[in-house]
C-alpha cells in the first residue's frame, strides 16, 4: 500500500507588533527626494510592518551590518516563533510533537542555522530533524516546501513543519539612491508557517495535497536580483532589476504548463491560485501572460497592500487568506507560485 499524499494540515502567520504607512517612514527619516518619495507613495502598498531604529542626529537611520544580522535574529525569535506555534495550535500539537522543521531565509545569515534557534526558542526536541535553506530569495517558500512534503511522505504520521521567515528591514541600505529606495519602499517584515503530514487518518480531512512540484530557472537574468556588498556602506544591499516583471512575465507560462501537463490538467481546471506577492508590475505579468483574472490574484494583491512583500513567506499569506475566505470546495485544485532570485519560478499543484 503507498504512503497518502502530503497534506498541509495549517497555516499560520505573525508579524512584528510595529505596522507604518508608506508616509510615515518617509516621514520618520525626512526624505525630501521626490522620486524616493514617490516609490513610497504608489497606491499598491498601504503600509507594512517594520522593524525600524529611531533616526540619528541627522534624522537618519543607522544601523552596522552586525546591527542588521542581530535584529533579524531577535525578529526571527519573536515572530518567527509565534508563527509556528499558532500553525501548531490549529491542529492540536506542541512543539515537542514537531519531527522535522524547515527554515527559510534570505535576510539573515548566521551559524548555526535559524532552524537551532527556534529549536531552542519553542522548546522542540533534540533529536528533532532540521533544514535550513538561505539566500534562495522570494522563491524560496516553494523550494521548502518541497523536502518537507518528501520527508512527510517518506515519514508516515510525522509532523514536518516549514517556517519561512524574513526579517527585511535587516536588509535595508538608506544612502538615498534609486537603488536602495526600490528596496526599502517595497519589502516587510512577517513569516508564515505549515504543517505538513502524511498519514491515513488524514485522508478524510478537507487539507490540501501537495501533489508536484515543478521548477524553471531563467540563467540569462542571474545577476537580476541579487546582493551586493556596499565597500561604502559596509553592508549587503539587496539590488532588484527594473527589467525582473518582463523576465517573470515572459517565461512564466513554461513551469505551470509542465506542471499541469504532468497532471492531465488544463489551466481552466485550476480553481486558485496562489502567488507570491511580488510587487504590482511582477503580479500584473504573471497575470496577463497566463490569463488569470483579478479575481484569481485578489489575495496575492491584498497581501501586498497590507504588508508589501515578504520575500519567502508571501505565498503563504495568500494561501491563509484563501483559506480562510471558506470558497475552496472539496476536488478543486490549486497552483501556487512564486519567484525570485536565479531568476527563477516555481510551482506547486495542490488539491483539496
Amino acid at each position: 500500500m503507498t504512503n497518502p499524499r502530503p497534506r498541509i494540515l495549517s497555516v499560520a502567520t505573525a508579524n512584528p507588533d510595529t505596522w507604518y504607512r508608506q508616509s510615515e517612514v518617509i516621514e520618520r527619516y525626512h526624505v525630501a527626494d521626490p522620486r524616493i518619495r514617490s516609490l513610497f507613495g504608489s497606491g499598491h502598498i498601504r503600509g507594512r510592518h517594520l522593524i525600524l531604529p529611531p533616526p540619528d542626529p541627522d534624522g537618519q537611520p543607522n544601523e552596522t551590518q552586525g546591527e542588521l544580522l542581530a535584529k533579524h535574529l531577535r525578529g526571527a525569535k519573536d515572530f518567527g516563533a509565534r508563527a509556528v506555534r499558532r500553525c501548531l495550535e490549529a491542529e492540536g500539537l506542541e512543539p515537542s510533537q514537531v519531527d522535522f522543521l524547515a527554515c527559510i531565509t534570505t535576510t539573515g545569515f548566521m551559524a548555526p542555522g535559524l532552524s537551532a534557534h527556534l529549536v531552542g526558542e519553542l522548546g522542540m526536541r533534540a533529536n528533532c530533524a532540521r533544514l535550513d535553506v538561505v539566500g534562495m530569495g522570494c522563491n524560496a517558500g516553494l523550494n521548502g516546501l518541497n523536502p518537507v512534503a518528501n520527508w512527510a511522505l517518506a515519514n508516515p504520521g510525522g509532523n514536518a513543519v516549514l517556517a519561512c521567515i524574513e526579517v527585511c528591514s535587516a536588509a535595508y541600505v538608506f544612502d538615498n539612491t534609486l537603488r536602495t529606495a526600490v528596496v526599502n519602499s517595497l519589502f516587510g517584515d512577517g513569516a508564515a508557517a505549515a504543517l505538513v503530514r502524511s498519514a491515513d487518518g488524514d485522508d478524510p480531512r478537507f487539507a490540501p495535497q501537495v501533489l508536484g512540484f515543478e521548477s524553471h530557472i531563467i540563467t540569462p537574468a542571474i545577476g537580476a536580483m541579487r546582493y551586493d556588498w556596499d565597500d561604502e556602506a559596509h553592508k549587503f544591499s539587496f539590488f532588484l532589476d527594473r527589467d525582473i516583471p518582463y523576465f517573470i512575465g515572459e517565461h512564466a507560462e513554461q513551469p505551470v504548463e509542465r506542471l499541469l501537463r504532468r497532471f492531465g490538467l488544463k489551466r481552466r481546471n485550476i480553481s486558485h491560485w496562489v502567488i507570491h506577492s511580488g510587487g504590482k508590475k511582477v503580479i500584473d505579468a504573471i497575470k496577463y501572460n497566463l490569463g488569470l483574472t483579478a479575481w484569481d490574484v485578489r489575495h496575492t494583491v491584498s497581501v501586498l497592500r497590507d504588508f508589501g512583500n515578504l520575500s519567502s513567506g508571501s505565498f503563504l499569506f495568500s494561501l491563509s487568506r484563501l483559506l480562510e475566505e471558506g470558497v475552496v470546495e472539496r476536488g478543486d485544485y490549486g497552483v501556487m507560485i512564486t519567484m525570485g532570485p536565479g531568476t527563477s519560478i516555481e510551482t506547486a499543484l495542490v488539491r483539496w
